[in-house]
């Protein structure tokens, strides 16, 4: 920690027994860590990293030929079992029920055969799960996939929102409580900031007998250090 923070964070902290030292670090609001769930040959790759994604938008795909062709396969296969069901149910009263029965059934199963083939090509596609900006990529065009060996091909994160990670002594685990103001410092920044505390963790880490908490905020870079003081109104 800077001496400048340092400083900064004196003139705010009166080290009274109303305040409660945390540190922290930056993390992202949402991240995820994204893989096909297919196999394949890698024949588009749309975006790369630092850019930013808006949620369902394709970030890469599968060549899928094959996987398009079921599926046409088998909608053409649902057209004429739908035709076939619908010429059955115009006589039902003057068929044998088993007959009918057996011509609902491929109905049935046609459109059961489409969804299938639908839900397998639409695995030759990676699409972003919300809106955000990719931090890592690890694909090219012409990588094999593997659906079996199932790897991370992109990292994705929430693009602005962020949230503070704290770490406090659990001996205040009776004293610190959600919606308590946190003001703090990040690491070569000069500005002093304030939050409030939106959860804290049900556990204490045995290792260090620190507690977490977590308090909103807005566009630091992910990963930074900072460190501040919660703020308890009724302690004496």
């Amino acid at each position: 920690m800077t001496k400048v923070l340092l400083g900064l964070l004196s003139v705010i902290m009166t080290l009274s027994a109303g305040e409660i030292y945390a540190t922290f670090t930056v993390a992202p609001e949402q991240k995820a860590m994204l893989a096909f769930d297919a196999s394949g040959i890698t024949d588009r790759v749309n975006y790369d990293v630092s850019d930013s994604v808006k949620k369902g938008q394709v970030l890469a795909s599968l060549n899928n030929r094959d996987f398009r062709a079921s599926l046409e396969m088998a909608k053409t296969a649902l057209k004429f079992a739908k035709k076939d069901y619908e010429r059955q149910l115009k006589v039902q009263n003057l068929i044998d029920a088993g007959k009918f029965d057996t011509y609902a059934f491929k109905y049935e199963n046609a459109k059961n055969e489409v969804a299938y083939a639908q839900a397998k090509y639409n695995k030759t596609f990676l699409r972003a799960p919300f809106n955000g900006v990719i931090y890592e990529k690890d694909i090219e065009i012409g990588d094999t996939v593997s659906g079996m060996m199932l790897k991370t091909v992109f990292k994705v994160q929430s693009k602005s929102k962020r949230k503070l990670i704290l770490g406090f002594d659990q001996k205040y685990h009776q004293s610190v409580k959600v919606g308590q103001v946190f003001k703090y410092g990040v690491d070569g920044d000069s500005k002093i900031y304030e939050g409030v505390i939106s959860k804290i963790y049900p556990f204490a880490n045995s290792s260090n007998r620190k507690i977490k908490a977590e308090v909103k905020a807005k566009d630091f870079v992910v990963g930074l250090f900072g460190e501040g003081y919660i703020q308890i109104p009724d302690a004496k």
